[in-house]
């Protein structure tokens, strides 16, 4: 099956084209999108990919995208796009966490708590359990937003795996076993969309939403005062 994957969640996103079946999943080429305006750059370098690899739109057999937590914008012209194609072509999608990205991409097994830096000293962080054979064959018992103080605490007990440094920091310095990894990018939303492909893990167009986590500032400051 040949599967297209979209990330778009922060500033530096990218796009996969993989080739999946039961073998695995290869993926064909990875291309970044740099510098943030993805709603330019999306839709022209899909069909850019496609067309050097030999391939049509219509050959395409399903769909990953990285649905959060990430950029508020990022994330909606990501899954905006990936709506479109899924709805016209009439191919599954499945809907990814970054956070479950994150988990899957360390070497850790057993009980992980996946971290991203959320700004303003908070932390994204996910919840997962992990089986010994394959990391994508996992449990998430949750996803949060928590401060600092809240993620020392969670994670005891727990290995955490992340890419930021100052979260690995956080973590070694609290004397709870860290991984720090590279940064997700559409490979690693291709390879995990195809595990949830095959598990019928899918989303149809009208279902696909965004997973924040936090409320965006408009939400927060709209709120009436008590």
């Amino acid at each position: 099956m040949l599967i297209l994957a979209a990330d778009t969640s922060g500033k530096q996103g990218s796009i996969a084209l993989a080739e999946c079946g039961t073998g695995g999943c290869a993926v064909v080429e990875l291309v970044p999108l740099t510098g943030g305006t993805f709603s330019a750059q999306l839709v022209p370098q899909i069909a850019a990919l496609l067309e050097k690899h030999g391939h049509c739109k219509s050959e395409l057999g399903g769909f990953a995208v990285a649905s959060g937590p990430g950029s508020f914008t990022g994330l909606r012209v990501g899954l905006a796009a990936i709506k479109a194609l899924a709805e016209v072509l009439r191919q599954p999608i499945a809907a990814v966490s970054l956070l479950e990205a994150v988990a899957s991409s360390g070497a850790a097994r057993g009980r992980v708590l996946a971290a991203l830096d959320a700004g303003r000293g908070e932390v994204y962080a996910g919840d997962y359990e992990l089986g010994p054979d394959i990391p994508t064959h996992g449990r998430m018992h949750g996803e949060r937003l928590l401060s600092r103080e809240e993620f020392v605490a969670e994670a005891a007990g727990k290995a955490v795996v992340t890419p930021d440094a100052m979260l690995a920091e956080i973590a070694r310095a609290a004397g709870i076993p860290v991984e720090r990894i590279e940064y997700p990018n559409s490979g690693v939303i291709a390879r995990l969309g195809w595990e949830h492909l095959k598990r019928g893990e899918t989303v149809s167009p009208e279902e696909l939403e965004a997973n924040y986590i936090r409320h965006s500032d408009a939400e927060i400051f709209s709120k009436p005062a008590r």
